[in-house]
């Protein structure tokens, strides 16, 4: 594992992604998660391990181009996302949505 989030593994992970194709994908026992952009894959496996108590399988991240957004004359750009598609072991699972 990397050592720049040896001591840290809660900061890797941001917050889960609920879009309508991150929703499908939770049927497939993937989950997806808005992590560090600095994070590799063996960080983001740690953390998920140890946050969730869950066993990773395989994880596929991806790094979108950032976007432009204007208000008025201004222009900026949006932080940079990078996202986890993290594939749980058969019998794992997450609960993104506590029962109350």
């Amino acid at each position: 594992m990397a050592e720049r989030f040896a001591d840290r593994l809660a900061d890797v992970i941001r917050r889960p992604l609920i879009t309508e194709k991150a929703t499908r994908a939770l049927e497939l026992n993937q989950y997806t998660f808005e992590v560090d952009p600095r994070a590799a894959k063996p960080d983001i496996k740690a953390a998920v391990e140890h946050l969730f108590s869950v066993k990773v399988v395989g994880i596929s991240t991806m790094n979108p181009p950032r976007r432009t957004r204007r208000v008025g004359r201004f222009s900026g750009r949006r932080a940079q996302v990078k996202k986890a598609v993290v594939r749980l072991a058969e019998g794992n699972s997450i609960q993104l949505f506590p029962e109350s």
